[in-house]
Formats: structure tokens, C-alpha cells, sequence
């Protein structure tokens, strides 16, 4: 079994907090004997909730050209590879060839937006006599998202002959996973150095992460304008149609895409109990680009085809937060 060499170092990290907190003994005795609370505290937490995910859709195929022929009737457009499969030649009466266009200027037919479960947790400490302020590393995964669309790309496209026409290509059966590792600082609004049971104590958070976001791209050339292309011939086999059928990797061979992430927090804790809270809040994710890639049967060969740009995580969460 791999071990996922971003989780370990997280794992590496959090086994180091406990020392910088000193946890162990949050205090100091005066040369009187008597014993001074410093406010530090071990910090754990733990939660689930929902994610609300929105992003801008972007075509990242690259130059890619096909041709269309449109019926000079009804003003319906088809590729070059539909004309031909229909059993017709380029010289039936009620069409005519109207020129090549670059498929990556088309727009992908709609946004990201999805909701989907959520769960992370976090370990850290307060700081020393400072005890309003928390440091936490911490960890969350947004469970898989699908995003289907058939068409994916649809729009207006200028051809080689000055015209323009409105075409669809390819569809798309797609998902996507992210997990997150963090480091966060949070500001606790209360006042002393022991929070108090049955009180609501706000907070704010901000900091960094590293988000990896594994994607699965199955395409399907359903409008086939994209199966005459040499280089796609690289991603799939052609049917007896001579319709290219495009390949799907193993879960051990699906892409990713790294990003560093920003995060922000706020929310409220309620003590429950001496060191234990509940803990309610909105935890904001951003992730500048996530990108969908066409991966061949053995993963040798890869291509970007469409991306999630400015990707927004917002997630709405309830967990425990203990603090000893």
C-alpha cells in the first residue's frame, strides 16, 4: 500500500505540536508555591458538515480543429466525421461545407455548482498567555463530486470562412475529490484564560493550505467533431464507426492538480463540558484552478481538456473541539 507522502508529513507535524505547546504543564509555580495558569492548551478537534462548491467552467483543450458542413435549409450545422457517417458525400444538395474552427474558443456550457459531504479534523494549542489565539494543522476532505455534462462545450464558433455558427462538442462524465491540509490561526472572543461552559465564544480564522484534487474524466464524442484528430488518437480506440471511444484510467492513474489554498473561518464554540466545546461554523476554501485531463489507458500520455477556475469551498460545519 502507497502512503500518500503529504499525509505523512502532516502526521510528521502534528506529533510535533504537543512539544511546542507544553500541554503537559500549562502554568508555572510562583516563588510562593502558588500555581499560575499560562492559558496554553492542547487543541482537537473534530467535524462534519456539507460544502458548498462553486467555480467558472474554462476550456483548456488547446487548439483543436474541425470542420462543418451546415444544411442550407434548415441552418443545421454537423463536423465533418457526422456528414460523412451519415452515408453522404460532400456534394448533396442542401448542404455545403462552411470551414474549419478552432474547438478550444468554445465556452464550457455551465458552471461548477455542487454540494456534497464534508469532514476534517484539527490539532494544535493556544498560545501562552496569549490564550485568545489558537494555532491548529489541520486536515479535511471533500468527498467525490460528479460533474456531468453532455454537451460540455457549446457556443458560437468563427470559422476559416468568416462565418459563424453555434455548435456543441464532446460530453463529459466527470468527478472530482479534494483533500486539504492546513495551518490556521483563529481568534477566540473571550475573556481570561479558561473558556467558560455554557457560554458562546465567537471566532475568526485565517491561513494556508495545500489542496489535491484528483479528477476522473470520461469523454464521449457524441457530436463527432473530435475523433478525426491525430493527437486524440492517443486517449481511445475507434468503434466500427470509426468513432473514437475514449479510454478511462484506473483510480491509481487519475491526474490531480496541486494548489496552495486560502482559507478563512468563523464561527462560535459552546462549552458543554470543562475542555469541551461544541464547535459551529463556516469554513471558506480557495483553490485557484482545478484542471480535468484526458489520460490514456496506461497513463502514458495526458492532456488538459477543461478546468474549475477560482474554485470556492464553502463549508458549513459542526464537530467537538477539546482543549486539555
Amino acid at each position: 500500500m502507497r502512503v500518500n507522502k503529504y499525509l505523512f508529513s502532516l502526521m510528521l507535524s502534528i506529533a510535533t505540536i504537543p512539544a511546542f505547546a507544553g500541554w503537559q504543564n500549562a502554568g508555572y509555580y510562583m516563588d510562593d508555591g502558588y500555581y499560575t495558569d499560562d492559558g496554553s492548551r492542547f487543541v482537537i478537534g473534530l467535524r462534519g458538515g456539507v460544502s458548498f462548491a462553486n467555480a467558472k467552467m474554462k476550456n483548456d483543450m488547446g487548439s483543436l480543429e474541425s470542420g462543418y458542413y451546415m444544411n442550407t435549409t434548415t441552418g443545421e450545422v454537423i463536423s465533418d466525421l457526422r456528414y460523412y457517417l451519415a452515408g453522404n458525400g460532400a456534394d448533396i444538395p442542401g448542404w455545403e461545407y462552411v470551414g474549419t474552427g478552432d474547438l478550444s474558443t468554445l465556452p464550457v456550457k455551465e458552471k461548477f455548482a455542487k454540494t456534497v459531504f464534508t469532514a476534517g479534523g484539527s490539532i494544535g494549542f493556544t498560545i501562552p498567555h496569549h490564550s485568545n489565539w489558537r494555532l491548529e494543522a489541520g486536515y479535511d476532505h471533500i468527498a467525490e463530486t460528479d460533474y456531468n455534462q453532455i454537451p460540455l462545450f457549446e457556443g458560437d464558433l468563427n470559422l476559416s470562412s468568416g462565418a459563424t455558427v453555434n455548435v456543441r462538442s464532446s460530453g463529459a462524465k466527470s468527478s472530482i475529490t479534494t483533500d486539504v491540509i492546513s495551518a490556521m490561526a483563529f481568534y477566540d472572543f473571550y475573556e481570561g484564560k479558561q473558556k467558560t461552559i455554557g457560554q458562546f465564544i465567537p471566532y475568526v480564522g485565517f491561513g494556508v493550505g495545500y489542496a489535491i484534487s484528483k479528477t476522473k474524466l470520461h469523454l464521449t464524442d457524441i457530436y463527432g467533431d473530435l475523433s478525426l484528430d491525430s493527437d486524440l488518437k492517443n486517449y481511445g480506440t475507434p468503434d466500427s464507426d470509426n468513432i473514437l471511444q475514449f479510454d478511462t484510467p484506473s483510480d491509481d492513474d487519475l491526474p490531480s492538480s496541486t494548489n496552495i489554498a486560502v482559507l478563512g473561518a468563523v464561527g462560535f464554540a459552546y462549552g458543554i463540558a470543562e475542555n469541551t466545546f461544541i464547535d459551529a461554523g463556516v469554513r471558506l476554501m480557495y483553490v485557484p484552478k482545478i484542471t480535468w485531463q484526458l489520460v490514456n489507458s496506461d497513463a502514458t500520455h495526458h492532456r488538459d481538456w477543461f478546468s474549475a477556475e477560482n474554485m470556492l469551498y464553502t463549508n458549513v460545519m459542526v464537530g467537538l473541539r477539546f482543549e486539555f
